[in-house]
């Protein structure tokens, strides 16, 4: 099939485009290249050398003898280049990747939150209105967020999506379904949640076929394709805005830094390795809702930790010191996170869980390209709320 990879030059846009192109696909990687631009704004580069569009192009044209075409182009801003992308491409499926997403980095500050507000939400609408406009038929596959659940304790297992309830009436008890309550806890996490209240609209009044996948925190950093040759090679974050705690925690390892710890480190979050990510972005692909269908909502993860024991896990395993620091955000210090991930393993996902050997090829990754780790840049310093920013203690409030 035809596919539009909209972010296709990220963290999760580039091994996806690689594992579409290798199974076959026509991929068309469509990019602004933001995230190039934010590293520059950071101050702060992907631990691993991260190659141009043009060379990452070449080598895999020279590797894999098919081609990944580039189409530079701004989808929250240039609204007229997006229809006429799809209208001349006639894309059968596009995937969305094209948000901001980091939720760190959306509460730096008023114009990071603005930034992040602008894109995703422009970037989402911008789609969906270009689909209807364009006439043609688009399965839209959308990477969300397990993040739109809210990381409190639900007291249950968080279904896909879909929450069956009973609102009792004068005449009976009525049987309904709703979309899970949402509980943002960034501004890009609820960028996020209006995400899929749009696509709820569109796929109600437009019969628009879109699927989406609410994701959990990625581990490791290279798939089978991208580990091919050093110029495919793919991102790793380490900076305290948009390096996952994972992968941080193994970079810190790597160059003799303290793991650090927010909190109590009872953050229970949901966990995929990436090269899982990128098969279920194919079996999403593969099994379209029909037109007229609610949105297709899958859990995209495949296990779930706390986080004070990957950091116990990554110190046995490399002798890291464990050190506690505050919790720049503002959750809950202690939570569980009961997931449903049935959709993907009927459909035949057999999930990369921790391993001890794969732990270690992250860590040998960090390692190697050590001498590129800017220090500086690991602890994570946007704070959630003005108290944190005013270093006021949490127990007294600032008046509203």
């Amino acid at each position: 099939m035809k596919v539009l990879v909209l972010g296709g030059d990220g963290f999760c846009g580039w091994p996806a485009s690689l594992h579409l192109s290798a199974r076959g696909d026509d991929v068309v990687i469509v990019d602004n290249f933001s995230r190039r631009r934010i590293d520059e704004e950071l101050g702060v580069q992907s631990l691993t050398p991260i190659r141009s569009m043009v060379e990452r192009r070449a080598a895999w044209r020279e590797i894999s003898g098919r081609d990944v075409r580039v189409v530079e182009l701004d989808i929250a801003q240039d609204y007229p280049g997006l229809l006429q992308l799809i209208t001349d491409e006639r894309p059968d499926a596009i995937v969305h990747y094209a948000e901001q997403r980091a939720a760190p980095y959306s509460m730096k500050s008023g114009k990071h939150k603005r930034y992040t507000i602008d894109n995703n939400v422009n970037a989402t609408h911008n789609v969906l209105c270009a689909i209807v406009e364009s006439g043609r038929d688009v399965h839209l596959v959308h990477l969300g967020t397990m993040g739109v659940y809210g990381y409190g304790t639900a007291g249950m297992s968080i279904p896909e999506g879909y929450l069956n309830i009973q609102v009792p009436t004068p005449e009976a008890v009525v049987e309904t379904e709703i979309l899970y309550p949402s509980n943002p806890g960034s501004i890009y996490h609820m960028t996020k949640v209006l995400d899929q209240t749009m696509f709820a609209y569109y796929a109600k009044n437009d019969e628009l076929r879109i699927t989406d996948l609410h994701q959990g925190i990625i581990w490791g950093t290279n798939t089978e394709q991208t580990k091919l040759d050093e110029r495919l090679v793919n991102r790793f974050d380490y900076d305290g805005d948009y390096g996952t705690v994972l992968n941080r925690f193994l970079m810190q390892a790597a160059v003799g830094y303290p793991l650090t710890v927010h909190g109590t480190g009872g953050q229970t979050r949901a966990f995929i390795h990436i090269q899982d990510m990128v098969r279920c972005i194919a079996l999403a692909l593969d099994n379209p809702p029909s037109r007229g269908d609610r949105v297709k909502i899958f859990n995209q993860m495949t296990e779930t930790h706390r986080v004070r024991d990957l950091a116990a896990i990554v110190s046995r395993l490399t002798g890291a010191r464990i050190e506690t620091v505050p919790d720049p955000r503002k959750e809950a210090l202690e939570n569980e996170l009961i997931v449903h991930n049935d959709k993907f393993l009927a459909l035949g996902l057999h999930p990369i869980t921790l391993d001890e050997g794969l732990l270690r090829e992250i860590n040998e990754t960090a390692a190697k390209y050590a001498d590129r780790a800017d220090l500086t840049h690991i602890p994570a310093t946007s704070l959630w709320t003005r108290e944190q920013q005013a270093g006021i203690p949490a127990s007294v409030k600032l008046d509203a």
